[in-house]
């Protein structure tokens, strides 16, 4: 899903990059290889791109949750944010770096009961905060607890929820092409 309206600025590349941004860009290239295009979207802003960097960095290294529920945590809000580009790209990541069950990439992908109980645990409460724009209820959190999560992963899923929501609209607007790395596991919602 992209809006209607589609940015005229230009992507901002390391070619085109001022010294402000050029060090968020050539993060990335050393990190991953390449420039993903939502980055240079992103990267019109350096506050954006550069808040989203380290948030998600953040939320990486610092959350508590397992690589496979990092991915649920990220795939679900794209889902609910209907982002094509971080759909296929967390598919990508699920499937390859963080190795996610194949069944439950799918799963959520298809908007599909997840079948695994803790992790379909964690996509339900992410749903529940995004949702209620972040006002769960005692029943909704003492069900994420009685998953096995902790109380401090609440604010986690809000961190998640704030760097995809930044890099969804972004996106949003953008229209970015799908780098080739993410070709392989392309969604339309």
């Amino acid at each position: 899903m992209a809006a209607d309206y589609q940015m005229q600025l230009p992507p901002t590349t390391l070619d085109s990059a001022d010294e402000q941004t050029r060090p968020l860009l050539q993060q990335a290239q050393d990190k991953l290889g390449f420039v993903p295009r939502m980055y240079e979207g992103m990267a019109k802003v350096p506050g954006v791109l550069g808040t989203y960097m380290h948030g998600y960095q953040h939320f990486r290294e610092d959350s508590g949750f397992s690589p496979p529920e990092q991915e649920v945590v990220l795939l679900t809000i794209s889902r609910l944010n209907g982002c094509g580009y971080c759909m296929s790209a967390h598919s990508m990541l699920a499937d390859k770096v963080s190795q996610v069950p194949a069944e439950v990439i799918e799963a959520i992908r298809n908007d599909e009961p997840i079948p695994d109980r803790r992790l379909a645990a964690l996509s339900r409460f992410t749903r529940v905060m995004f949702e209620t724009r972040g006002m769960p209820t005692q029943a909704d959190v003492q069900a994420f607890l009685d998953a096995g999560f902790e109380e401090h992963q609440v604010l986690q899923i809000i961190l998640a929820l704030a760097v995809k929501t930044l890099s969804n609209y972004s996106n949003h607007v953008n229209h970015p092409e799908l780098d080739e790395a993410f070709a392989d596991h392309a969604w339309q919602g």
